[in-house]
C-alpha cells in the first residue's frame, strides 16, 4: 500500500484532474502548493519517466498500452516501476482492460502544467 498523496484535484467543472497549484508568477506559493508541484517535477525529473509521459501523452487518442510504450530501454519491471510513480504524481491513470493496462494523460493536467509555469499576460 502506497502512502504517496496525489498530486492533483478534480477540476472544477468534473473535467478530469488538474495540478492544484496557481501560476508560478501569479504569487508566492504555499508550502503545500510547493509540495505538490515538487512530487510532480521529481515524477517528471527521471528521464525515463518523462520518455514514458511524453510516450503516452503524445499517443494516438490520447491513450497508450504498455505495451505499446515499453520500449525506453530498460526491463519491464522498470518500466512498470516508473509507470506507477506517474500515476503516484497524479500525472497518468490507467484502467486494465483484459491482459494489458491503457494509460492516459488527462488534459487539464497537461494544460494546468502549462499554466504553472506560464508568464503573466500583459494587462
Amino acid at each position: 500500500m502506497s502512502n504517496a498523496k496525489a498530486l492533483s484535484l478534480p477540476e472544477a467543472g468534473g473535467q478530469g484532474v488538474a495540478p492544484c497549484c496557481p501560476p508560478l508568477a501569479e504569487r508566492p506559493m504555499t508550502a503545500e502548493e510547493a509540495e505538490t508541484a515538487a512530487r510532480m517535477f521529481k515524477a517528471l525529473g527521471d528521464p525515463v519517466r518523462l520518455r514514458l509521459f511524453s510516450a503516452v501523452a503524445s499517443h494516438e487518442g490520447g491513450e497508450a498500452c504498455v505495451c505499446d510504450i515499453s520500449d525506453v530501454g530498460v526491463s519491464q519491471p522498470t518500466v512498470s516501476h516508473h509507470l506507477k510513480k506517474l500515476k503516484e504524481a497524479g500525472l497518468l491513470t490507467s484502467e486494465r482492460r483484459g491482459t494489458w493496462v491503457y494509460y492516459r494523460v488527462e488534459p487539464s493536467v497537461l494544460a494546468a502544467m502549462g499554466r504553472l509555469l506560464a508568464l503573466p499576460s500583459a494587462v
